[in-house]
């Protein structure tokens, strides 16, 4: 058997982060117990496959975001958790018109019209 490579400081945290996500899924209803295993499993390893491994303060960051999230999971009142996909978020978004009595002074001005659509577009 060849001597396993130990881990580093970072990536204890993250197996610690993960088994943590997993014992928190087990207090949940069976149902939901599945389902936060598979979404915690499906996220920590697109992270794993998309970030850089040398990308420090990013790995960092998605610690303290999952530390936090952990946190909020472990809250008895919390049912589950849920992703977004940055993709349809920006398709969703692309499709916001002008619309209502906020914007009734913006209908007879084409101009103003496409400044909210092209803020859109810029934060995206």
């Amino acid at each position: 058997m060849a001597p396993r490579s130990r881990l580093s400081g970072m990536q204890r945290q993250v197996l610690g982060l993960y088994r943590g996500f997993l014992r928190a899924a087990r207090q949940k209803a069976p149902e939901e117990c599945r389902r936060v295993e598979s979404v915690v499993s499906i996220e920590f390893r697109q992270n794993a496959k998309n970030v850089d491994r040398k990308n420090f303060l990013y790995i960092e960051y998605l610690l303290r975001r999952g530390q936090r999230q952990l946190e909020q999971l472990k809250n008895p009142d919390t049912t589950g958790l849920s992703t977004l996909n940055a993709t349809s978020a920006t398709s969703v978004q692309s499709d916001i018109e002008i619309s209502g009595p906020a914007y009734d002074k913006y209908h007879g001005d084409e101009t103003n019209n496409k400044v909210i659509p092209n803020m859109l577009k810029i934060l995206n």
